[in-house]
């Protein structure tokens, strides 16, 4: 057995090399399969669609917030990789108390690349972690970023509700040069009205895939709402997906970068 800490800085013992996975966290599945850890795997969400053939084939134990503990503890795990946002703490506290949790805790680039080395270590297959940290840090430095354009992302309709500050979501923004007209908002995940969107007055609206399922008839909504501004459609896991998803998000990003320069100038 072998103590760890968690991006909470909770301790767990774990055995060297877990052999019964659970994760409860899409893009940490992802990252998962990317390391090789196909057998070690025996548990997933609902909402770990990436791989298709894990999402197919592995079992699943509910959403990410609405997890069925009893399916759970009926596949026995020895570890199970969590998250602080995204999981329900109520249910992340009882599992602990029955099964090694790990937790990450992610707002940045930077806790999702100590994130990959963690996950790493938890699961004994540390080189290929360190050299996807390596990879993702060389790529994100490729980025030439805007110049200051004023930017709102959109993650929910009705109601309307954005990325404010601390997320993961507003430090790629950060990256790309965009400044997030609702940084200063309370909440992490701020609702906005029409009025203070009008307010806010920004350059660019970006509307993300998911978890709402923006498309080009809320183009329209928000060009109606802010007829100077540039809105697009953007991909959502590219912005909020950590792992080795942010090899494809460098260059997603840098090519996004292009497309706004060429549309709005910088």
């Amino acid at each position: 057995m072998k103590i760890f800490k968690d991006q909470l800085n909770r301790t767990i013992q774990l055995p060297y090399s877990p052999q019964r996975i659970i994760s409860v966290v899409p893009s940490q599945t992802e990252l998962l399969h990317y390391l090789g850890l196909k057998k070690e795997i025996i548990g997933i969400t609902k909402f770990c669609v990436h791989p298709n053939n894990w999402f197919r084939t592995k079992t699943r134990i509910g959403g990410t917030k609405t997890l069925n503990l009893d399916k759970i503890r009926e596949l026995k795990p020895t570890l199970i990789i969590a998250n602080k946002e995204e999981n329900n703490q109520s249910q992340i506290e009882t599992l602990a108390k029955e099964f090694p949790v790990w937790i990450s805790d992610i707002n940045n680039v930077p806790e999702a690349l100590e994130m990959i080395t963690q996950v790493g270590e938890i699961t004994n297959i540390s080189l290929l972690a360190q050299q996807l940290v390596a990879e993702v840090t060389k790529g994100f430095a490729s980025i030439q970023p805007l110049t200051g354009i004023s930017t709102a992302y959109f993650i929910w309709r009705a109601p309307w509700m954005v990325a404010g500050h601390t997320t993961y979501i507003n430090d790629l923004m950060q990256r790309c040069g965009m400044v997030n007209v609702f940084a200063n908002q309370d909440s992490r995940y701020p609702e906005v009205t029409a009025e203070e969107l009008k307010a806010a007055n920004p350059q660019l609206i970006l509307l993300s895939s998911e978890p709402y399922p923006f498309n080009d008839l809320h183009i329209a909504e928000l060009q109606a709402l802010c007829p100077k501004a540039k809105v697009l459609l953007v991909d959502g896991e590219m912005f909020s997906w950590y792992g080795n998803r942010m090899l494809e998000a460098a260059e997603y990003l840098e090519g996004l970068v292009r497309e706004i320069q060429r549309e709005i100038g910088s």
